[in-house]
């Protein structure tokens, strides 16, 4: 919890109509941010005594700058959010606000289990430089996370939030699917603008963009693996892990995907589809915090759930072999 006085401080400035602009965006006159287009779920590196290393996060964001990215997921699943406490997550969002140009959007995992939790965090990362709040799904007690409850979470969630709200669907962690009927009802709400469907269920996706297509909302996929798909089902960009490592080549399916050279884009989904696996396919804690020996970028991998702070690190997840086949 971040404290009673931030629930309080909700309250006042939704009395006030929310007019604080982040962003291009000002939630008091009622305009969306577009979030369409690339970005990286930035991982959260550590020191060998399990420290966050904001050092080594400013200069990985440096990096990737230099890629046309719409701008940086923070603070999601590839950042580890639950091993961070409540205000090293405000200080990565905060580094990394400061470490961004600001043409970039900033998109922060603010989710919590609860709601007023919720609520308190995404106010506290619209502080520090949030642009949007990225709210995964409550999961602990997941038998009873029904429609009517996450809608009802939500809701309250962008009631209170002085920044707009993108819905997060990862079903491989929270052991649950954002309902479609949710997604259909949350849509309608002026201060949520989209969703990131991690799912991989194109069908489903394809959906979910028929069904709120009368509403000023937009599908992000939550991988690479599939996005040349999901654009074909008329997502309007996405999360990918894959744009840490191989940022050019991802933002090249992008433009493939928009200017209608599918062929072109076929053949470069299939060439992404293994270093896609690379990163993707081991499990979460492990992935995020695996040493990526491409471009300098990572920073010392330390899982708390897993080995020892300062103990020794396996091998380190390496895609020189598939960067040189680009």
């Amino acid at each position: 919890m971040l404290g009673r006085g931030v629930w309080s401080s909700v309250r006042q400035r939704l009395s006030r109509g929310l007019s604080r602009n982040v962003g291009g965006w000002a939630s008091g006159e009622g305009r969306k941010v577009d979030i369409a287009g690339i970005y990286p779920p930035v991982t959260t590196p550590f020191t060998a005594t399990a420290e966050v290393d904001y050092g080594k996060l400013e200069e990985n964001l440096h990096k990737l700058g230099t890629f046309p990215f719409r701008g940086f997921v923070v603070q999601g699943s590839n950042g580890e959010f639950p091993f961070l406490t409540s205000s090293e997550r405000l200080e990565v969002v905060s580094r990394a606000r400061q470490a961004m140009s600001k043409d970039k959007l900033l998109l922060a995992g603010s989710g919590c289990e609860s709601t007023q939790a919720t609520v308190e965090m995404t106010v506290s990362m619209a502080q520090v430089g949030a642009d949007a709040a990225i709210v995964v799904t409550p999961c602990y007690y997941r038998g009873r996370m029904s429609s009517a409850a996450l809608i009802h979470h939500y809701t309250k969630v962008a009631d209170l939030s002085p920044i707009p709200v993108v819905l997060y669907s990862v079903p491989a962690n929270t052991g649950l699917d954002l309902p479609m009927d949710a997604v259909v009802t949350l849509s309608q709400h002026p201060n949520i603008v989209g969703i990131k469907d991690s799912g991989g269920d194109l069908t489903r996706m394809g959906l979910m963009v028929h069904k709120t297509r009368r509403q000023d909302f937009q599908v992000l996929a939550g991988s690479a693996g599939f996005l040349l798909a999901s654009y074909a089902v008329g997502a309007v960009g996405g999360v990918c892990a894959l744009a840490n490592v191989l940022g050019a080549q991802v933002c090249q399916l992008e433009r493939l995907c928009l200017t209608g050279q599918w062929e072109d884009a076929q053949k470069l989904q299939h060439r992404l589809i293994e270093p896609n696996i690379a990163v993707s396919s081991q499990p979460m804690a492990q992935g995020a915090r695996v040493r990526v020996c491409v471009r300098g970028a990572g920073g010392v991998s330390v899982s708390s759930l897993e080995q020892e702070p300062g103990q020794a690190q396996g091998s380190p997840l390496c895609l020189f072999p598939f960067r040189k086949s680009f």
